[in-house]
């Protein structure tokens, strides 16, 4: 089977999802990082749709891709118009680019609802606007829009607005689940049948909205698609496109069918994440593959075995896809959890000593009370080494105070005083900041930084509330998750409960200024 080709459209179909905003950096951005990983076609945008994607292709041609095609996408020419003078068309030829897609339509029903013109005028319209921009010695993508819901209703219709694309001269159709509905013994019987009516390579390019889309693409790759659309995270409109980042691994690790060089595929976590911080949209942890839970393991019996064989609970090698493997603790744990982890913290521990029982036991009190250790492993390696009494306690907080805050302030501050001992000696700060918990933050590195400077090379990143038993309304127990990061990089995450809100964030960052201090 020959290689198959993938193709990114998360600059255009990705940022048509919910919440989803690209500058024209962030676009070119990607571009570039795309190129750079391997993938094979790149779609910049809609150049006839906006400013910002005309722009995009302008600036994008001072880029010299090394391995992908840059595409312009766009429509046929509309109803009733000469190619040559649509504005659509002429908007992908200014793009520039050596490759265009267009989309038309298969769906009988969207021909005489949507474009409100015939079913030959639509035939026209596909044929004539592929073998313009053929003429224009372009490489022509085009996307059969609904085909599997037309094909589903009048497939001899659907076959035929392919076949006309084909006969133009597309170099590739891909046959498109727009609505994200099929299933994937649609999808292959689709399939099989436009195989038989077009010697075209054919491609494949479906949505999530019944969490198929990495099914039926693989399922269309099984029957014959060499191309495969789809979006890094899944990003996209309503429920999102296919998924690339369980697409390639399934494919190449599942399959054996060429995909990405080897390297690429190490690279895969990495490019998610990445993708994720330029969108500024969250990863879901129990993301397949790049997840930080894709290979993280909590029960006593699994880990058990997982020390064992790590095949006995893990479908792939995490490091195949730039992943790892992560043993989590809490009050499911057992005691290979905790020797696990131990060995992870470089911490030698005996699984028969008393040691080893007081954390585990530690651990369940504290989860019984509402701590979360899973995602607050500085926490619990403070926690580790107060029981082991490798603990050094660097400093000592006499008092932590807030006042003046103002509620209902159109720009409301707060005002927070700290006071430390360290080294034998005292410190106070006092800081303002826009909440409580970023003027004690100020207030406590301000107080610190004299004899710890190291503390002024961290920046909190993330700042997470949970509560823990809504049962007891507006007194419940709060969760607190606080994550920092240094100048080089290395994360961290602490945890604190309480009734209090304040007080729950005080000790995460009182944790996390501990954690870094341990570790310098």
């Amino acid at each position: 089977m020959p290689k198959i080709q993938i193709y990114d459209t998360t600059l255009r179909d990705g940022t048509q999802g919910e919440g989803m905003s690209l500058s024209l950096n962030d676009k070119l951005l990607l571009a570039k990082r795309f190129d750079e990983f391997g993938i094979d076609y790149i779609e910049g945008g809609w150049p006839g749709s906006n400013p910002k994607d005309l722009a995009f292709f302008k600036e994008a041609k001072k880029i010299k891709f090394r391995h992908a095609k840059l595409v312009a996408f766009g429509s046929t020419r509309r109803a009733n118009v000469k190619v040559s003078s649509d504005d659509n068309i002429k908007a992908l030829l200014e793009a520039g680019t050596k490759t265009v897609t267009i989309f038309g339509k298969s769906w009988d029903f969207h021909v005489k609802e949507v474009f409100k013109t015939s079913l030959k005028e639509n035939l026209g319209m596909i044929r004539e606007s592929v073998e313009y921009l053929k003429s224009k010695k372009l490489e022509v993508i085009y996307d059969a829009e609904h085909f599997f819901d037309g094909f589903h209703e009048n497939s001899d219709y659907a076959i035929k607005t392919i076949r006309e694309a084909a006969l133009a001269g597309a170099d590739m159709i891909v046959l498109c689940d727009t609505n994200g509905g099929s299933l994937p013994h649609q999808i292959a019987v689709a399939l099989k049948r436009a195989r038989k009516a077009t010697r075209a390579p054919i491609g494949i390019h479906v949505h999530n909205d019944g969490n198929l889309a990495v099914a039926n693409s693989v399922t269309a790759v099984e029957h014959g698609a060499i191309q495969v659309q789809g979006t890094i995270n899944g990003y996209g409109e309503r429920c999102g496109n296919a998924n690339l980042v369980s697409i390639i691994p399934v494919l190449q690790l599942k399959l054996k069918l060429k995909v990405l060089p080897q390297k690429s595929l190490k690279q895969l976590t990495e490019l998610s994440h990445y993708v994720a911080e330029v969108c500024n949209m969250p990863i879901e942890n129990n993301q397949p593959f790049t997840g930080q839970s894709a290979f993280a393991h909590k029960g006593g019996v699994h880990v058990n075995a997982m020390l064992k064989n790590r095949k006995t609970y893990e479908h792939i090698n995490p490091s195949l896809v730039g992943n790892a493997t992560r043993f989590l603790v809490s009050e499911l744990s057992g005691k290979s959890n905790v020797m696990f982890k131990a060995k992870e913290l470089g911490i030698e521990l005996d699984p028969n000593t008393s040691h080893t029982k007081a954390i585990l036991q530690k651990v369940r009190e504290l989860e019984n009370q509402g701590y979360h250790f899973e995602a607050a492993e500085a926490s619990f390696e403070l926690l580790m080494k107060k029981e082991l009494g490798k603990y050094k306690k660097f400093f000592e907080v006499k008092t932590a105070v807030i006042s003046n805050e103002i509620i209902g302030d159109k720009n409301p501050t707060v005002g927070a005083t700290v006071k430390i001992a360290a080294k034998g000696e005292e410190s106070e700060a006092t800081e303002v900041g826009n909440g409580p918990v970023d003027a004690l933050y100020k207030a406590f590195a301000k107080a610190l930084v004299n004899f710890f400077p190291q503390v002024s090379d961290i920046h909190l990143t993330d700042y997470k509330v949970r509560v823990v038993d809504s049962y007891a309304g507006t007194a419940a127990k709060v969760r607190v998750f606080i994550q920092f990061q240094d100048k080089v990089g290395h994360v961290w995450s602490t945890v604190g409960v309480s009734e209090n809100i304040i007080e729950a964030s005080w000790q995460a960052l009182v944790d996390a200024v501990e954690y870094k201090l341990l570790k310098s």
